[in-house]
């Protein structure tokens, strides 16, 4: 295939990007269909294939996108001069910012758990593990202070990201639970849901939680 304009390459890159991670936050790497996806786009499929190489690559790329960002900014947070406390803080901000900024994400990755990581390749677990390595240099920091106790930073991980993820992808769900009675629960502000998930996490870390 001919190369295109480099204008013309990244504005179908982006299209490409954005109408797969709708396809897969709908229907999973197993039902997600490339075909739906250059149609979404508007380009010819042979496009993805140019870009992508693979529905794998493709799909794998959409999932690196949150895990650098996140990692990048994580990074951040535990170089900053605060206190352990603060960089807990901002660690949950962060994910939550990240995964705010990309609604397809919540709905893939909590499939992609329920399925046991199946389509996961070594390079994207490393940018998963280095996220929580990040979070585990926090919690050591907080241990030397005299902050916090020690504690498993995948577990600590887990008990931020799952409810975050879950609130996120559970949108359509608490609408139509509010419309059955459940009243405010689709009225629930983000940052209501990060602050809850703040202090849990600082209660477990802090020991006021066994």
């Amino acid at each position: 295939m001919a190369r295109p304009p480099r204008s013309a390459s990244v504005d179908s890159r982006r299209r490409l990007f954005e109408a797969a991670a709708a396809e897969f936050a709908a229907r999973g790497y197993a039902g997600a269909n490339v075909d739906r996806i250059a149609r979404a786009a508007r380009l010819n499929k042979a496009m993805i294939y140019y870009h992508f190489k693979s529905k794998a690559a493709l799909y794998r790329e959409i999932l690196r996108d949150m895990f650098t960002a996140v990692g990048t900014r994580v990074a951040d947070v535990a170089a900053a001069s605060c206190t352990p406390e603060d960089k807990v803080r901002a660690f949950v901000e962060a994910i939550a910012a990240e995964a705010e900024a990309r609604p397809h994400f919540p709905p893939i990755w909590l499939r992609e758990i329920a399925e046991g990581g199946g389509h996961l390749d070594a390079a994207t677990l490393n940018y998963a593990r280095a996220v929580v390595a990040t979070l585990g240099r926090i919690i050591e920091e907080g241990c030397r202070a005299g902050r916090f106790k020690p504690a498993q930073p995948m577990l600590v991980h887990g008990g931020i990201i799952a409810p975050l993820m879950f609130f996120l992808a559970t949108a359509r769900v608490r609408r139509k639970m509010q419309r059955a009675g459940a009243a405010g629960v689709a009225d629930i502000p983000p940052k209501v849901v990060v602050a809850h998930i703040q202090r849990l996490t600082l209660a477990v870390l802090e020991g006021r939680i066994a």
